[in-house]
């Protein structure tokens, strides 16, 4: 047999086991998490108002309990656990599918204030991530400033300006659910440098904007006219003449008096942060023009737009792995077709995919291709790899060096008090909120 670990349990990890199983018989799969739950940012950054998309965790499911498939959570590798090295020695292959863990900064003053939050943060907390600290995002504010005109900008903006009859259905923990209901943010920017022909959101993800309830978008056509695609958007690849025809509707759409207000705003570049008495109240914004060449230069005319709170959603960046060759610039690991390279030479039974592999672009979908091209690396690379003695159970070899992962039965123990948690709170499934509570529900599989 030959034995693969895969280091990571989002969709890229997932679809990497799936295609190793699927295209040879004579393939076992570890997929080691982190983390004791599975899925990724499917679990974990897909909105908990996306049920549809979250529905994809079935899909992930069916993977998970292949036969030749073993999910091991609350496996940290690195310096504070395994170490890359002792997996490369237990196992033929190894794939690493850690994705992109940190974010990109703004590098303006005050980016740090109080009141100042990457996007990933506030997906954190209302996501239920065991390592979010964070809390208090919308309290005292009732305006709000979203950098970033991707999905996920548009995800915490819908998030900001939802009731709470829309997000109790949801597995929102209940800190951020009870915090949510409260807030009394009215005014919800959502800014790009660029202008709208350029943005990175879904024109679906878009529309839903205009569908919330007690909500209205309102968007200034003379913003929209700078873009010289605003006249005729018909050279624009589908999605970005449909994101064109979306967004020129609601300005030509009168308000409706909502109590709540979103307003996508575009050509500004965000240069400073403005201290409203320790702790952020504006940020200020310089008027930016297109260029002629797809980018934007500014112009010297300034706009400060009120907020108690600014998200900042421009991007991901992959991080290194403890005895992984790292590309700093790139935030990606070096390969070849998913095999790593170290030094400019592939790295025997060494492999990558998802995020930190190809940086973090696409969709979910996109895992698949990527998944795809590195389990054809791997395949190919099997004859060799399998020459090489390793043990035949390498779990039980490090479960003999003290270690503790968190089954499948102690993944399904953690639905179930999710489950039994949503339920006494009169609520569907609501996530357990930290660590603690997600250590006791795994540690309590022996009581089924």
């Amino acid at each position: 047999m030959l034995h693969v670990a895969v280091v990571g349990s989002g969709p890229s990890g997932v679809y990497t086991a799936q295609g190793l199983v699927q295209q040879d018989s004579g393939v076992r799969v570890d997929v080691l998490d982190r983390l004791p739950c599975p899925y990724g940012l499917v679990r974990y950054g897909v909105a908990p108002d996306h049920e549809k998309i979250k529905s994809l965790q079935n899909n992930l499911r069916t993977v998970l309990e292949h036969e030749r498939v073993r999910f091991l959570g609350g496996v940290r590798i690195g310096p504070d656990g395994v170490p890359a090295t002792r997996l490369r020695e237990l196992y033929h292959a190894v794939v690493y599918c850690v994705g992109a863990a940190t974010d990109r900064h703004l590098g303006i003053p005050g980016e740090e204030l109080p009141g100042s939050w990457s996007a990933t943060e506030f997906v954190s907390w209302y996501s239920a991530h065991p390592d979010s600290v964070a809390d208090g995002f919308v309290r005292g504010a009732r305006s709000a400033v979203v950098i970033g005109v991707g999905n996920v900008a548009v995800d915490v903006t819908r998030i900001l300006a939802r009731g709470p009859s829309e997000l109790s259905p949801t597995d929102m923990p209940q800190a951020a659910l009870t915090a949510l209901a409260a807030s009394r943010v009215t005014d919800i920017h959502m800014v790009g440098r660029r202008g709208p022909s350029q943005a990175r959101f879904t024109t679906k993800e878009l529309r839903e904007l205009g569908a919330l309830p007690d909500t209205d978008v309102v968007v200034d056509q003379r913003e929209l006219a700078l873009d010289p695609a605003y006249a005729d958007p018909s050279g624009l690849p589908a999605a970005q003449r449909r994101n064109v025809e979306v967004l020129r509707a609601w300005a030509e759409a009168p308000p409706k008096g909502a109590p709540r207000r979103i307003r996508p705003r575009f050509f500004l570049r965000p240069v400073e942060l403005l201290d409203g008495g320790g702790h952020v109240g504006a940020v200020r914004f310089e008027r930016t023009a297109p260029d002629g060449r797809g980018g934007v230069a500014g112009t010297g005319q300034y706009e400060d737009i009120e907020a108690q709170l600014v998200l900042r959603s421009v991007g991901y960046r992959g991080v290194p792995l403890e005895g992984l060759p790292f590309d700093a610039e790139q935030g990606t690991v070096p390969h070849l077709a998913g095999r790593v390279l170290r030094d400019g030479a592939v790295s025997p039974g060494e492999y990558v995919a998802g995020w930190i592999k190809r940086g973090p672009t696409g969709v979910i979908g996109t895992n698949r291709p990527c998944a795809k091209e590195t389990v054809t690396s791997l395949l190919a690379d099997a004859p060799v790899l399998v020459r090489r003695e390793v043990p035949d159970d390498p779990m039980a070899v490090l479960r003999a060096e003290g270690l503790r992962p968190v089954e499948w039965a102690g993944w399904q123990a953690i639905e179930r008090a999710e489950a039994e948690l949503g339920a006494s709170l009169g609520r569907n499934v609501v996530k357990l909120p930290d660590w603690a509570a997600l250590r006791a529900a795994a540690a309590g599989t022996a009581a089924h």
